[in-house]
């Protein structure tokens, strides 16, 4: 139960995950893992958290390049929580995502939160061109074709709140993939600021992705 949308004249499907697949060409698009975000908090300011979300991430994101055959992956930033999170990482699942890595097309997208996890295989770019697309962390005024991440968008349905996609016809922009990431209400002005009137936030988790208008 995903939601087909178009941009740039190119079909995209915004999956309940939160991943985004572009069945052209193969291309699974994931935004803000912030893998090692309880490793990074322990070192930081010794709050303990669950540490399992690293592996949870993982998990899905392994489902969701199965469950699309995906050839081609793109992280658009904020994969690690710092610059330090990836020589943190416990070692089995460093070797997991280096297993998920092989023999695929993988780019790591710089963001605001690590430069890039250069130490580790894939592809390592400020942001991507694919015909009509450009993929980034940060959205810029003004870009049409545009795939970014950086901003966790939520919006509430029946007094829950959701992890959401924000689209419309210049722009999408993704919801965080970590398991351990908060999120920005999608009626805060950062975010009304950037979508045209008559974008759509479309809600993941569950089974499906359902599209509401942007709440504004």
């Amino acid at each position: 139960m995903s939601h087909t949308l178009t941009l740039a004249h190119e079909s995209l499907i915004a999956r309940p995950s939160g991943a985004l697949f572009w069945p052209e060409r193969r291309l699974l698009c994931v935004s803000d893992l912030h893998l090692g975000k309880s490793e990074r908090f322990a070192r930081r300011a010794g709050t303990l958290l669950p540490p399992y979300e690293t592996h949870e991430t993982l998990l899905r994101l392994e489902a969701e390049i199965e469950a699309t055959g995906a050839g081609s992956v793109i992280c658009l930033g904020d994969s690690f929580d710092d610059a330090a999170s990836l020589d943190g990482m416990e070692e089995s699942d460093r070797l997991w995502l280096t297993r998920l890595i092989a023999g695929r097309d993988w780019v790591w997208i710089a963001g605001n939160h690590d430069a890039g996890p250069l130490e580790i295989a894939g592809s390592h770019r400020a942001e991507v061109r694919l015909g009509a697309l450009t993929f980034r962390h940060i959205a810029e005024p003004g870009a049409q074709g545009e795939v970014s991440g950086h901003y966790h968008p939520k919006a509430r349905l029946a007094g829950k709140a959701w992890r959401c996609f924000l689209a419309d016809t210049a722009r999408l922009i993704l919801p965080a993939f970590g398991t351990y990431t908060g999120g920005l209400w999608a009626d805060d002005q950062a975010l009304t600021g950037l979508m045209q009137p008559g974008a759509l936030a479309l809600l993941t988790g569950g089974t499906a992705t359902r599209a509401i208008p942007m709440p504004r």
